[in-house]
């Protein structure tokens, strides 16, 4: 028992260690890009190495995320760039609704607040879903915007980590260098790993009855043919 609790113990330290490295190298890789052209690889590599650390891959994040962030800096700016413009311009749109008292305003208002939800839902997606899948760019919003749609439960608890990060970055800003992105990306790609695995093997599972009915279907067909 006293073994067991043991390495728990240094799994769970060793976890909150390697939070911390991808954490700083996050930051510093977003830095080295200028912010605006680094957060996107950024994702992207933190994306595909929180996915291997789940898989069980003890390959050297400090090796790894140069790496990852150098081969995907492209597709990475391709995904990032669209988030960034869409956010500054609901940024935007709220400060300027949100700061009239009329009617309409508010209405707009209350619309920008709820595009901003669905947006972050949205966004919490598509770098994981970038690190487990081949798709086009495009394809990665739309398949992300329909999974956030006909997934509601999984969406309403990303949004809420997301929140709960938000939260304790704000309350106690001295996470943020250590644990504070780090921390998100790594409980959101674990999320959404269960949540896409869950959905291929109820998708395979789909499949695999279908095609069973269709046999028979088949079958039963042929044997009238032949009465």
């Amino acid at each position: 028992m006293a073994g067991f609790s043991s390495s728990r113990a240094y799994t769970f330290f060793d976890t909150l260690a390697w939070i911390a490295c991808l954490n700083v190298l996050w930051l510093v890789f977003t830095l080295a890009g200028g912010v605006v052209f680094g957060v996107g690889p950024s994702c992207a590599a933190a994306a595909v190495l929180v996915r291997r650390r789940i898989q069980g891959d003890a390959a050297s994040l400090l090796r790894g995320f140069p790496r990852e962030y150098f081969r995907n800096f492209l597709k990475g700016n391709a995904l990032g760039l669209p988030m960034i413009m869409v956010a500054a311009a609901l940024v935007l749109n709220w400060q300027y609704f949100s700061s009239g008292w009329d009617l309409g305003s508010q209405i707009a208002a209350a619309g920008v607040f709820l595009a901003s939800i669905f947006a972050i839902a949205v966004f919490c997606y598509v770098f994981p879903m970038f690190a487990r899948y081949e798709l086009s760019v495009p394809g990665f919003f739309l398949t992300s915007s329909r999974f956030a749609m006909r997934h509601l439960a999984g969406t309403a608890i990303l949004l809420f980590v997301t929140a709960a990060a938000v939260f304790a970055c704000t309350a106690v800003p001295g996470i943020i260098p250590f644990f504070g992105i780090g921390g998100w990306l790594y409980v959101t790609g674990w999320l959404c790993d269960r949540f896409f695995t869950a959905n291929d093997e109820s998708l395979a599972a789909s499949a695999a009855i279908e095609s069973v009915v269709d046999s028979a279907t088949e079958s039963v067909v042929e044997s009238k043919a032949l009465a």
